[in-house]
């Protein structure tokens, strides 16, 4: 437990972390991984550099020290976290080596301003906060290893098969190297794949949505190919593409994730994409006709063209075979052959009005998928219409402000 005086002090930096708090964690990072250069074989390289790990970490001790009296208040984002954690292979050996080059980066940005007493004060915080977090994860790799099906750490998978999607995306369906059980998993999680180029003197971690069913055979993970980034973001995603084939075999770590489908709801479902977002939307509707055929649901995915629009063949099939379900197509820039064939329901961004007119008339569950731009302006746009911001779910690796700022009135 801590003391009065100790929770008095951290809330008291909550200002100052508010102003300087991507400062502290990108110092954070740099001299974490000048004493531990084996780290970068665990964080995203590209996530680095284009400062997307240190936004969500200043985000995440931005509210634990806001809500260091009642930690339960921030445990939605424990758990996320934690999901992230027990999916890449973080151990409580690793807590005491981040907490020491947490307090030195807020006393190298601060300065004087970090005495000694507010020094100690978050030493004792975040003992706390890392035993939190190290139970939650426990219990998660508890749950990974011995559920039916699962496993401890990265198994072996074989690429049973690739598929072409789209001009930019493929799936890629891994069935156990052991010829074992696969674990199931909730519609909307994700595995995580360790892969090795010839030539980086790194491993590679990547996080990717399931896009296949709980009840198949396989898992299925479609990956945007992006060759127009020179950054490692890029390079994984093309490796995969252009180098790993049918028969190759790649680490898997178990199911992980809590941004999933509300099973328990009876409610309608609005599943609602842009891009690779398509991923987990696929997960969610084929769990949903199979398992749960009285809910009424709307499939609307914004893409640029025919040519980008992944798994359509299998949309338009889903929707034709299962009349509770609606399906609506946005192309931002359809090609004369999109015209031709009139296989889009919109042409340019998705706006108030016209979601308006396609939204279920009663209250619905919303999961939203894709860039952040998008996830802003559709969540403002739901929030506008009317829709319970309890209603929308969504995942965003960075501060959640960012997609929570109050909708324009």
């Amino acid at each position: 437990m801590l003391t009065a005086k100790t929770i008095e002090t951290v809330k008291a930096t909550v200002p100052v972390l508010a102003e300087h708090g991507v400062a502290i964690t990108t110092r954070f990072y740099q001299n974490l991984f000048r004493e531990h250069p084996e780290l970068l074989n665990v964080f995203n390289h590209a996530h680095q550099r284009e400062g997307r790990q240190q936004a969500a970490l200043a985000g995440a001790v931005y509210a634990a020290a806001k809500h260091i009296d009642d930690l339960g208040a921030v445990l939605p984002v424990v758990k996320q976290i934690a999901h992230k954690h027990r999916s890449l292979g973080i151990l409580p050996e690793h807590y005491p080596v981040v907490g020491k080059n947490l307090l030195r980066a807020i006393k190298e940005i601060l300065g004087d301003a970090a005495t000694d007493e507010i020094l100690q004060a978050w030493t004792e915080a975040y003992a706390v906060i890392a035993d939190a977090f190290i139970a939650v994860e426990r219990e998660m790799y508890t749950q990974a290893e011995t559920q039916p099906g699962g496993w401890a750490g990265f198994r072996p998978f074989v690429i049973a098969r690739k598929q072409p999607e789209s001009d930019t995306i493929t799936s890629f369906y891994l069935r156990p190297a052991d010829g074992g059980p696969i674990a199931t998993f909730e519609p909307g999680q994700y595995i995580t794949l360790k892969l090795s180029i010839p030539g980086d003197p790194y491993t590679h971690l990547r996080q990717y949505s399931l896009s296949s069913a709980p009840h198949d055979p396989m898992y299925r993970i479609s990956v945007k190919r992006e060759d127009a980034r020179p950054d490692q973001e890029g390079t994984i995603s093309t490796y995969l593409h252009r180098k790993l084939k049918e028969g190759d075999t790649v680490l898997v770590s178990a199911p992980a994730g809590d941004f999933v489908l509300d099973r328990t709801s009876d409610r309608p479902v609005v599943l609602l994409s842009a891009g690779v977002g398509l991923t987990p939307m696929v997960s969610m509707l084929n769990a949903l006709v199979h398992d749960h055929p009285e809910r009424r649901v709307t499939f609307i995915h914004a893409t640029t063209s025919g040519q980008t629009h992944a798994m359509a063949e299998h949309l338009t099939e889903v929707a034709s075979a299962h009349p509770q379900v609606r399906s609506f197509l946005i192309y931002s820039r359809p090609t004369d052959a999109d015209r031709t064939r009139g296989h889009f329901h919109k042409e340019g961004r998705i706006d108030l009005d016209w979601l308006t007119s396609v939204l279920p008339e009663e209250h619905a569950d919303v999961y939203l998928c894709g860039p952040a731009p998008f996830l802003k302006d559709v969540r403002n746009a739901l929030l506008v219409h009317g829709v319970p911001p309890g209603h929308i779910h969504y995942e965003y690796f960075g501060p959640a402000a960012d997609i929570d700022a109050a909708p324009a009135s």
